[in-house]
């Protein structure tokens, strides 16, 4: 099996406090995990805490079945160490569930950083309406592991 080229998502990789960023990681093997609602809000308490330690300001995420979108405002440090202690401390907490064990997410994640002109707002309704285009739901609000600051 080919190692996965995480080092490549790193090339060219900038954390800038006050930049908004589009985050995006996977579970390892692409288990669909978070369709066990205590395991999705585990992930879920994880983003909120990151925004109560000052780290991001989450604008908007939807924690999909096997991945996570998550639109934040980087606060403070680089994103490598907000996603390195979002993904340990849920994994930690996860596997302390009993449900499951070991690894969790996949090593590495992309992002992106939002440009002035993009529409910040547009972008983060395109995020929460990911369980709708998946066919999880038929209506956005019928889904239960999303939010923006917006809506």
């Amino acid at each position: 099996m080919d190692r996965p080229a995480s080092h490549r998502l790193r090339r060219g990789r900038v954390s800038i406090p006050g930049q908004v960023y589009l985050l995006t990681t996977t579970v390892e093997h692409r288990q669909p995990v978070f369709t066990d609602f205590l395991l999705a809000r585990i992930v879920i308490g994880q983003l909120r805490y990151a925004q109560h330690s000052n780290l991001a300001r989450s604008l908007a995420w939807v924690l999909m079945p096997d991945h996570l979108h998550w639109l934040v405002e980087l606060q403070s440090g680089t994103l490598d160490a907000l996603m390195r202690r979002m993904k340990c401390r849920s994994t930690c907490l996860i596997n302390s569930t009993g449900k499951r064990y070991g690894r969790l997410w996949q090593k590495g994640f992309h992002d992106r950083a939002l440009r002035r002109e993009d529409d910040v707002p547009a972008v983060a309704r395109y995020i929460v309406a990911n369980p709708l285009r998946a066919g999880l739901v038929s209506r956005v609000g019928d889904y239960p592991h999303w939010d923006a600051v917006w809506l």
